[in-house]
């Protein structure tokens, strides 16, 4: 279950990495407006908006990241607790505004990964 948990976890991470990299970097690239269903002329405008946004993915995958690699592991999944709610708080407020596969693409995986680190941490 352990073993479960750090993966969902780094996968939560990755995803954020991922999604940072597509706001801050690859905004304005064909994949990215397939991705997030914008224009061109959408994202050329939003394009210091969407980089903002990816420095925020940044730190919540960071956080995970450090909460993986925290020696002591009650308090890693401490980390990991707190930065998965982030995420899934983030992926509630998303779905609600913006569109609602974030529930499943950001949130599902989020809350998965925080239920197995509180089960791991009690």
């Amino acid at each position: 279950m352990e073993k479960i948990t750090l993966i969902l976890v780094a996968l939560v991470a990755v995803e954020h990495i991922y999604i940072m990299v597509l706001e801050m970097f690859l905004w304005t690239k064909p994949r990215t407006l397939n991705v997030f269903g914008f224009s061109k002329e959408e994202a050329e405008r939003t394009t210091v908006l969407a980089a903002n946004q990816g420095v925020y993915n940044g730190f919540l995958a960071a956080g995970l990241v450090w909460g993986l690699c925290y020696p002591d592991a009650v308090i890693g999944g401490q980390i990991q607790a707190f930065f998965l709610s982030c995420v899934f708080t983030a992926a509630l407020y998303g779905g609600t505004t913006v569109n609602k596969k974030i529930y499943i693409m950001q949130g599902l995986p989020a809350l998965l990964a925080l239920l197995l680190v509180i089960i791991n941490i009690t």
